[in-house]
């Protein structure tokens, strides 16, 4: 989802209070803090040689120790801090979004919003697990298999050129000269 969807989502919803599911029947407590938003420009070079790029905007959850409140915060009061945060930082609109939480029962971790539901006077984003993949695979590239069977993210073997081979016939045969169509 990008950051431009998520807070459109967000925009239509003011009025709504704000909950994360972050497991089946979990969700973060109510009094949780949006404590940062960050945008993070990554680049990487996978396992099949490819230079890859994309932007992250990455919201930050946090539970405080003491519990403060039995409902959680508006969503208006979730866009106020987004539109803080916006006058000093430019953030990608169509960066993915990612939400990054954690706490004594759940490692923290980054989470993509899934489903975003609303039921009565609540809006709730269920975050799903980031996941690992093979962008080589994904491209259907080979992702460094060796001709004896070892498997290995290593780059794809080039492909072989084939190189014309000159053979030298009649070394002694007098040479081309205009007009005799050779």
């Amino acid at each position: 989802m990008t950051w431009q969807a998520f807070k459109d989502t967000l925009i239509q919803n003011p009025d709504k209070f704000l909950q994360f599911q972050y497991a089946e029947e979990e969700f973060v407590h109510p009094s949780f803090h949006i404590t940062e938003i960050k945008q993070a420009s990554v680049v990487s070079v996978d396992c099949g040689g490819q230079m890859n790029t994309w932007t992250e905007v990455i919201v930050q959850l946090w539970e405080p120790p003491v519990n403060e409140a039995d409902r959680s915060m508006e969503v208006r009061k979730a866009l106020s801090i987004i539109n803080l945060v916006e006058k000093s930082l430019l953030l990608n609109p169509v960066a993915t979004v990612k939400i990054e939480f954690g706490n004594s029962k759940f490692d923290t971790r980054q989470m993509y919003p899934g489903e975003l539901t609303t039921e009565g006077d609540s809006f709730t984003v269920g975050l799903i697990p980031d996941y690992t993949q093979c962008k080589a695979l994904a491209r259907l590239q080979c992702c460094g298999k060796t001709t004896s069977g070892e498997s290995g993210c290593a780059p794809a073997a080039e492909k072989a050129t084939v190189k014309p081979v000159l053979e030298l016939v009649e070394a002694n045969a007098p040479a081309c000269s205009p007009g005799c169509g050779c």
